[in-house]
């Protein structure tokens, strides 16, 4: 597999979500790069430009079980993760799993509640697996949690703190649609919506298998050493009060490893770095507060060193 054309397997996936979303190949091919390399998606933007509808087409297209978690200020750990509950008649407790208890999970405006809810998927997220009663309880896989959070309105809202941010693999927006895909998603939603008729195009056990594909995609030294330098720069950024960790260098890795399998090659390039790094690096940087008050985005900055980095010449097929 050393061609640039899309896996076959993964192209069937890409298509069928592509008869629900109209103009969002982008996005749903990073969210199946996401799913492919075991990570997780932070999506910000504004309500109603599709977010649910997206991960919703992801679920159907693999057969996975797809649940839902709006996230209220009065949401508790428990609505999560699930409870123990006693049972008078077998005079025990018998656990209730929670709507973590899937494949794929949409986690609805996350930011709307308290840091010791959010805190509830940290295990599951990191781990794949949650704890309730001092008993370890673990999760299906493939185990994937999309979050949304709407970037306008902040009031009564809990930003997520760092380090549930940086478990996040991917941090991306959707976007308005142009003016004739607006009008192509009125068509198709004139009489039923696309979603109720999605078939699923492959099976969870063809997608664990691509998982364990993803991880034998061939990283040349070079290209480590390249996502590695980009990383550090961060650190150093005078602009920067805390820069990318050993952890985000480790998520950019997996991210390129599943991003050359979707795209039909068995190692990484350095252009599957430079696409990936904003998506990967951007939410793990702090700006100093001058600096964001001036106007600069942490993807400026990401962008501004992958210019400075030199790129890798030499070849990197095994």
């Amino acid at each position: 597999m050393t061609t640039n054309h899309m896996h076959p397997k993964l192209k069937q996936v890409l298509n069928n979500i592509e008869k629900v979303m109209i103009g969002k190949t982008n996005v749903a091919e990073l969210s199946l790069v996401a799913l492919l390399a075991e990570g997780h998606v932070l999506l910000e933007d504004v309500p109603g430009v599709g977010k649910t509808m997206m991960v919703r087409a992801l679920a159907k297209s693999v057969n996975a079980t797809f649940k839902r978690i709006q996230f209220t200020p009065d949401l508790l750990p428990s609505d999560v993760i699930g409870v123990s509950i006693f049972n008078p008649k077998d005079l025990e407790f018998q656990f209730r799993p929670g709507p973590i208890m899937g494949n794929i999970i949409l986690a609805d405006e996350i930011n709307r509640t308290s840091p010791k809810t959010q805190s509830a998927l940290l295990e599951g997220m990191e781990e794949s697996s949650v704890t309730v009663d001092g008993v370890t309880r673990y999760l299906d896989k493939p185990f994937f949690v999309m979050a949304t959070q709407n970037p306008i309105e902040y009031e009564g809202t809990y930003p997520l703190p760092e380090a549930q941010l940086d478990r996040f693999l991917l941090k991306m927006k959707m976007g308005y649609p142009e003016v004739d895909e607006e009008i192509e998603i009125l068509s198709r939603a004139e009489k039923q919506a696309p979603i109720e008729s999605l078939q699923s195009v492959i099976s969870l056990q063809e997608l664990r298998e691509l998982q364990n594909e993803v991880k034998e995609v061939y990283v040349d030294h070079s290209i480590k050493q390249y996502i590695v330098s980009i990383a550090h720069q961060t650190r150093i950024h005078g602009n920067v009060y805390l820069g990318v960790s050993p952890r985000g260098s480790i998520a950019l890795m997996k991210a390129t490893q599943a991003y050359a399998f979707l795209r039909g090659r068995d190692f990484v390039i350095p252009d599957d770095v430079q696409y990936l790094a904003p998506y990967v690096f951007s939410h793990r940087i702090i700006l100093k507060s001058e600096v964001k008050y001036g106007g600069m985005s942490p993807e400026d900055i990401v962008y501004e060193v992958i210019r400075y980095i030199r790129v890798p010449v030499q070849k990197v097929v095994k």
